[in-house]
């Protein structure tokens, strides 16, 4: 009985707020930052409101909906697929432009290069 006790609050305590940021920090904050994510199987990447640290929009290869039309989930193809299913549901929700963030490991260069490009063509502008 304990042990329920105690997973259950653990369950509870799992879940953290995003940090409230003073207003003196949020006006030099770019409002929306592009964040990639690439592994051995799937492409992933995703819009952050920053100064809410929430996030506004994401795609992955890892969808059930993207998968029969995808022939391979990890390849330059479906990186370009995923930025243009991320660009279309930015558009819907109004958001016309985006900053790119860098890991350090990161160039602009395969994968990266065709998530940017295909964000580009569809229209959403890169700050």
């Amino acid at each position: 009985m304990l042990m329920m006790l105690v997973a259950i609050d653990l369950q509870i305590q799992m879940v953290i707020p995003p940090p409230v940021r003073p207003p003196r920090v949020t006006q030099y904050l770019k409002p929306y930052v592009l964040k990639m994510h690439f592994t051995n199987k799937y492409v992933s990447a995703q819009v952050i409101h920053a100064p809410t640290a929430t996030v506004a929009s994401s795609a992955s290869s890892q969808e059930k909906a993207l998968r029969p039309s995808m022939e391979n989930t990890r390849d330059v193809a479906a990186a370009a697929k995923i930025g243009k299913i991320l660009a279309e549901r930015l558009l819907m929700k109004d958001i016309p432009a985006v900053s790119v963030v860098f890991k350090r490991e990161q160039r602009y260069h395969g994968k990266v290069k065709a998530v940017i490009d295909s964000l580009r063509e569809a229209g959403v502008k890169l700050l």
